[in-house]
């Protein structure tokens, strides 16, 4: 056995140096082990699990159980057969073109959606054309044969088009693009589906065809309903068509769902048709010879009753007949009396008419007194006459009735209030005129204020009104809001003499008047000692004097977080609350001097940019404000990691920091390999490892195809350590022979033998 396999390696070796290649092709380079063995040429089991993937034809579905021989006829790989064709018979003899994709895969010859691929091509399936069996189309489609088909509608139904004789497609002339009168959503092609879009079927259209088609061939009719209509339009009575001159546009008075009842709008020609008008049956009553013409009066039609009529003629009443009269009843007088001076409401609508017209219709008074002289002499709640009340009635009555009375005393400046309401007689205050009446409540009460006690040894004012009501003299009702002090909060139920110590002129206003000693025992905070000033109202109301209302944000600065538990104003402000520091450190400095590296490396002392009022310990500094942001690893570094001296003027470059990493890299050695210090090149401040350098996209793949896990340094390619630049593919593969790799590229174009040109050519490893 040994001298066997000797043997093998010797005729292997004969080959090359003889010049001969591989059975295969000379494009084909895969060890040979991989599918012999030395013993003999038949392919090893293992053999059969080659990946074809890794060519350029993927075995899936039916081909993934196709054995091998089946498609490499010979040795030689590279004369495989890629196109459908090449191994299998077209059944459709190219009647459907060489791209077998379109239709079939793989997995199966069978297509399972024949609709759906139909829909891609010039004619997709739509309506009846969905339900028809291939075959009716495709005439050879039993032998798998599609020839192209016309797709205009007569390609198929051209027997259709020539057999119709109702009406006569031929003679007739008809359009042989059957969907403009037939619908594909249909299989039937029957009369009732025809598209009459043209002239729609419907109402009372929706007839036999014969009865507006009357001839043969069926050619186009008038549109105009008087082309079928004109019997109907001759023949009709109600009213007379012909007699009253009525146009021959039907339309005018009728649609198409039927003649009666008519849809003629008289409204339409500018008169509404009411009453008793809506009975005429003829036109003719009022329209002589055509309907265009008409009387534009009553009285045109209606002279005869405007004679006979009682007392028209005599008492020469207008002609206008609308005045008196509807359209509804011509016996009930409907006499408007609003068109006149006088119009009728209240009572006076039903008085008879002589009872005002004594005399005739014609200069009849408007005025109330004509009529009602009597009632107002004989009024005597109040005495008319007496208390001088003009007699202009509707001053204080409607035609209603004349109780109540509606005079409103508001409109002569004064409402009647209270006990004025129960005054019975004008003359109480209006003596000898209702025009005339004091002006001020004592120039009628003025024996009440004479009598009251203190008004005159006071000198109280005479303005009643100031502390009295028109209700209830006794209960004093003096309205304080009056006055420049208005009492709200606790003030209202102070007791009056609590204030007016001294009497009720020139009382002070201000609050510590009365608060001051309230204000010079206050504690929390201790007025006196933080100079809070004396206006009260600044932090208190009037309702109670705690909690304080004073808001600190009208000062410009809020209390926020620890600051709203100071209990003392003057832990801020010293002597004044209008003096106080303007920068945290003005209050803080302590903290500042001891808080651990603030002094030491010169932190700014503007406290917010690292600090807020509700936490000191907790470090905010927004550290994107910066040049350089925190991210990764870097936003759970301590600050004095990096800021070892100083917070200003810290190196933003990784290498600053990063440099014992930088020295101490092996794999590859940065140092000796001269890397350059950027270090984000090759790393995230997420991790150092691993390495997000993609050399796999932007140079050689050594982490994929071939090359994957068949090296563990860098410096296995990269040979120079000075210069990673360089590299060498010969050292590492079976090419160390000049001689044969020379042999194997003979011919090939550029070649030469440097690992520069294996990367030139072999970009990817293949």
């Amino acid at each position: 056995m040994r001298y066997l396999s000797l043997t093998i390696i010797i005729l292997l070796i004969t080959f090359y140096v003889k010049g001969q290649t591989s059975p295969h092709g000379k494009e084909f380079h895969v060890d040979c082990s991989q599918c012999h063995t030395s013993e003999n040429w038949k392919v090893k089991p293992a053999a059969i699990l080659f990946n074809h993937d890794n060519t350029n034809f993927k075995l899936v579905g039916q081909h993934s159980f196709v054995n091998c021989k089946d498609c490499h006829k010979s040795l030689n790989f590279k004369d495989e057969r890629r196109n459908c064709q090449d191994c299998h018979t077209d059944v459709h003899s190219e009647s459907l073109g060489k791209n077998c994709e379109r239709c079939h895969t793989p997995k199966t010859w069978i297509i399972s959606e024949v609709t759906a691929m139909h829909q891609l091509t010039r004619f997709p399936l739509l309506g009846a054309h969905r339900t028809v069996n291939c075959r009716d189309c495709h005439t050879s489609a039993s032998v798998y044969q599609f020839q192209t088909l016309g797709v205009e509608c007569v390609s198929c139904h051209r027997k259709d088009y020539m057999n119709a004789i109702e009406p006569n497609h031929v003679t007739g002339n008809f359009s042989t693009n059957c969907l403009e009168c037939h619908s594909e959503n249909t299989i039937s092609w029957k009369a009732g589906l025809i598209n009459h879009d043209f002239f729609a079927l419907t109402g009372g259209h929706n007839i036999s065809c014969g009865l507006c088609h009357t001839t043969q061939p069926y050619g186009k009719i008038s549109a105009e309903c008087n082309t079928c209509h004109n019997k109907q339009f001759v023949t009709t009575q109600l009213p007379k068509h012909v007699e009253a001159g009525l146009p021959v546009k039907c339309e005018n008075c009728h649609n198409i769902n039927g003649w009666n009842p008519s849809s003629f709008n008289h409204l339409s020609t500018g008169y509404e048709l009411q009453g008793a008008h809506k009975l005429i049956v003829q036109c003719s009553q009022c329209h002589t010879g055509n309907v265009t013409t008409a009387p534009q009066t009553c009285v045109g039609c209606h002279q005869a009753q405007y004679n006979t009529a009682p007392g028209h003629t005599l008492n020469n009443y207008p002609t206008l007949c609308t005045n008196c009269h509807s359209q509804s009843n011509w016996l009930a007088s409907s006499f408007d009396h609003s068109t006149t001076s006088f119009p009728l409401t209240g009572a006076h609508t039903n008085a008879v008419c002589t009872a005002c017209h004594v005399n005739g219709y014609v200069g009849t008074s408007t005025v109330c007194s004509s009529c009602h002289l009597p009632a107002y002499n004989s009024s005597q709640l109040p005495g008319h006459v007496a208390a001088g009340i003009p007699k202009e009635c509707a001053t204080c009555h409607t035609s209603a009735s004349w109780k109540p009375s509606s005079f409103n005393h508001l409109s002569t400046g004064y409402e009647l209030q209270g006990a004025h309401k129960l005054i019975v007689q004008c003359s109480q205050c209006h003596t000898g005129n209702v025009t005339t009446a004091p002006q001020t409540c004592v120039g009628c009460h003025q024996a009440q204020y004479n009598t009251a006690p203190g008004h005159i040894q006071n000198n109280y004012p005479t303005l009643c009104t100031n502390c009295h009501s028109q209700s209830n003299w006794l209960a004093s009702s003096f309205d304080h809001s009056t006055t420049s002090f208005p009492l709200t909060g606790a003030h209202t139920n102070v007791v009056c003499t609590a204030c007016h110590v001294n009497g009720y002129v020139g009382t002070s206003t201000v609050c510590s008047s009365c608060h001051l000693p309230a204000y010079n025992s206050s504690q929390l905070p201790g007025h006196v000692a933080a100079g809070i000033p004396k206006e009260c109202a600044t932090c208190h109301t009037s309702a109670s004097w705690k909690p304080s209302t004073f808001n600190h944000t009208t000062t410009g600065y809020e209390l926020k977080g620890a600051h709203i538990s100071v209990a003392q104003c003057s832990d801020c402000h010293k002597g004044s609350v209008t003096v106080a520091p303007q920068t945290c450190i003005g209050c803080h400095q302590p903290q500042f001097d001891i808080a651990l590296n603030h002094k030491v490396q010169s932190y700014p002392a503007d406290c917010t940019l690292c600090h807020t009022q509700n936490n000191w310990i907790e470090n905010i500094f927004n550290h994107a404000s910066t040049s350089f942001p925190l991210t990764g690893a870097h936003s759970a570094v301590l600050c004095a990691k990096c800021h070892t001296t100083s917070l200003q003027g810290t190196s933003n470059l990784c290498y600053s920091c990063h440099t014992a990493k930088y020295n101490a890299t092996v794999n590859p050695n940065h140092l000796a390999a001269k890397f350059p210090t950027n270090c984000e090149i090759c790393h995230s401040t997420t991790a150092w490892t691993p390495a997000t350098y993609d050399h796999d996209a932007q140079f050689f793949p050594i982490y994929s195809g071939k090359h994957q896990g068949k090296w563990t340094l860098c410096s296995e390619c990269h040979n120079i350590s000075t210069n990673y630049a360089a590299f060498t593919c010969i050292l590492c593969h079976e090419h160390s022979s000049k001689t044969s790799v020379d042999q194997d590229h003979s011919g090939v174009k550029n070649y030469s033998y440097a690992s520069s040109a294996c990367y030139s050519c072999h970009p990817r490893g293949r």
